[in-house]
């Protein structure tokens, strides 16, 4: 006998606004792998669990050519969620969707209560509710957590451990030692600035363009700095 199903059963369907990563390589792409495995190596967990979009608009290649290129970062572990910028002709079955349209996260709509940091056991994003242009966390941020506050300015009460990370669409200031990971102007404000205490930083990151501790000059570390995007490059220097 054939069961005949009468119950009408809904399927809720959300939305959900997520801050991704723009991978936006360049020609040649061996050349350009190398230097991602350098940032890979030298900041483990960078890409871990974090959502990434393939920039191609300024990148000249058919569609093998970005099958190998998805591929090879899949091997590097880096899950690409979407394209942006390239010819619909480019996306074939079995790869990542072609996105457009997206939007400064402004436009998103935003929690409302103040931000709740967490001990986690893998890396997790600190929720954060609508402020005016500036998000201030009045503790540490430990390793493994993330603050991300694209509005605005963020400001650390405290320092940053090793193996956590600050992603501001302004500026950062922390008034305390920071051991971890800063990337301000995360939404392409080349004059966002970073403002530290103490600079022992793994990665410091403005506009996109990122340094490594190592390629930091040596008598900075330590010291009280202040570091800017300056000719796509990132200048620094102590604070009096």
């Amino acid at each position: 006998m054939t069961k005949l199903l009468t119950d009408a059963r809904s399927i809720r369907i959300k939305g959900r606004s997520f801050l991704a990563v723009m991978l936006s390589p360049d020609l040649p792409l061996d050349d350009w792998l190398v230097r991602l495995d350098d940032l890979a190596a030298r900041s483990a967990g960078f890409f871990l669990g974090r959502p990434v979009v393939l920039d191609i608009s300024e990148l000249e290649i058919d569609r093998a050519q970005l099958k190998e290129l998805i591929a090879a970062l899949g091997e590097r572990n880096v899950s690409i969620m979407g394209i942006e910028g390239g010819r619909p002709s480019l996306i074939g079955p079995g790869m990542p969707p072609a996105l457009k349209g997206g939007r400064p996260v402004s436009d998103f709509e935003m929690p409302q209560n103040e931000p709740v940091l967490e001990a986690p056991r893998k890396p997790d994003a600190i929720e954060t509710r609508q402020t005016p242009q500036s998000l201030v966390i009045r503790e540490p941020v430990r390793s493994g957590q993330s603050v991300i506050f694209a509005e605005g300015d963020v400001t650390i009460i405290g320092s940053v451990s090793s193996g956590a990370e600050v992603i501001a669409g302004g500026s950062i200031h922390v008034y305390g030692t920071l051991r971890g990971r800063a990337m301000a102007g995360s939404l392409g404000n080349a004059s966002a600035r970073i403002f530290c205490r103490k600079l022992e930083a793994e990665l410091v990151a403005i506009d996109g363009i990122y340094k490594m501790a190592e390629d930091l000059e040596p008598g900075l570390r330590g010291q009280a700095v202040q570091l800017w995007l300056e000719d796509d490059a990132i200048k620094a220097e102590k604070l009096s």
